[in-house]
């Protein structure tokens, strides 16, 4: 039976990794996990109530599409609390998961052909996703000097009708200021470039907090997930913030792309929007496993790093270990013991020189992580040919 050319996406490697990595622990073998960007906890347990009590009460089935009215409410009042932002619960949709939005966005932005702006090293799947869209990703090469965060000056000439910026950013973690997004959402208005703000790692901060682009204007598509902060990967539920004018043509999309979004899961969601002291722990976990990460990957000799502002990980620049970080991956978890992603995940053209460690586990987790690394490159080091 024929196939679709726009069907014909690259894999997402991270996954490939984790597969392999259950293989050698179905073997019996023991792995530390550093590759895929899921917090080592579960759902808030007031999430995970609220849910068993919404089941005794009777049948969950479909909401409208845009979501159930009062999670709408409790995600706009996240944007008064966090940011200091007046949002109308009217331009709140909640999707399955920022997966979702991302496909609303790019379908309800777009035309068929057109060009797609992306900063690399950057999340694979916007460009997969564009390209099964018949859309085309055009990547930014960024920059160390910018940690790794695109800049209007890389804009200069480059023809998209979109560009879709992550601050946090995965696999970075680096973070642009107020004024740096500032400059590029002005640079992206004076051209008529439609803006995607993908903002699902706010919350995971360690000094100074994310910027929202709705600080800055109400002319973007902002998305985001309970994933990553609220500690709620398998639940699939996430949100977008679109211009007033926007929401109908996203609802029509909605409706007929997803129906809705999983009930039990905005009743989680609705739930998991009151944790904060639940929450706050986590992210004080990430902050201590971050610093035992940039202490011990360093001694290890893994020391080109972007110090990450936000998320849970770190991108290293390994191009004085190896070309090929695809087989460098599968050697330390061969030899190690430790999942690890590489880079050619996030950058296809530089990412063979870098890899992305995941800091999400618990702490013992990482402790162990880092002496298996440090153990592993105590022989390496002095062997690069080899690779």
């Amino acid at each position: 039976m024929r196939t679709s050319h726009r069907g014909n996406v690259d894999p997402f490697i991270v996954m490939d990794v984790m597969e392999a990595a259950r293989a050698h622990e179905a073997a019996g073998r023991s792995i530390i996990h550093m590759e895929v960007g899921q917090p080592g906890t579960g759902a808030p347990q007031a999430a995970c109530d609220a849910v068993a009590v919404a089941m005794g009460q009777g049948a969950l089935g479909y909401t409208v599409a845009l979501g159930l009215p009062e999670l709408r409410a409790g995600i706009a009042a996240l944007y008064q609390r966090w940011y200091g932002v007046d949002l109308d619960p009217a331009r709140v949709i909640v999707t399955s998961g920022s997966s979702a939005a991302f496909l609303l966005a790019f379908t309800a932005l777009f035309e068929a052909g057109d060009r797609v702006g992306l900063g690399e090293p950057g999340y694979p799947s916007y460009r997969q996703i564009l390209r099964a869209l018949s859309l085309t990703p055009v990547g930014i090469p960024t920059s160390a000097a910018n940690r790794l965060q695109p800049t209007p000056a890389d804009l200069a000439g480059v023809d998209i009708a979109g560009l879709i910026v992550a601050s946090p950013g995965n696999p970075s973690g680096t973070m642009l200021s107020h004024d740096a997004l500032k400059a590029l959402m002005d640079h992206c208005a004076a051209r008529g470039i439609a803006f995607v703000s993908d903002e699902i790692y706010h919350g995971l901060h360690y000094n100074e907090r994310a910027t929202s682009a709705l600080e800055i204007s109400d002319q973007a598509y902002v998305i985001n997930s309970f994933s990553k902060y609220f500690s709620m990967t398998g639940w699939r539920v996430g949100w977008m913030v679109v211009p007033a004018d926007h929401v109908r043509a996203i609802e029509r999309l909605a409706q007929n792309m997803f129906i809705c979004p999983p009930h039990a899961s905005q009743i989680a969601a609705l739930a998991a929007l009151d944790c904060i002291d639940a929450l706050e722990a986590n992210r004080t976990v990430y902050a201590t496993n971050r610093q035992l990460m940039l202490d011990g990957l360093a001694a290890a000799g893994f020391t080109k790093i972007a110090p990450p502002d936000g998320a849970f990980y770190i991108y290293a620049d390994v191009a004085d270990l190896t070309g090929d970080s695809l087989s460098f991956c599968a050697q330390i978890l061969d030899q190690a013991g430790v999942a690890v992603t590489p880079g050619l995940d996030f950058d296809p053209i530089r990412g063979g020189q870098t890899l992305r460690f995941s800091y999400a586990r618990s702490t013992p987790e990482i402790v162990e992580g880092i002496a298996r690394l440090q153990a592993f490159m105590a022989t390496y080091q002095h062997k690069p040919a080899k690779l």
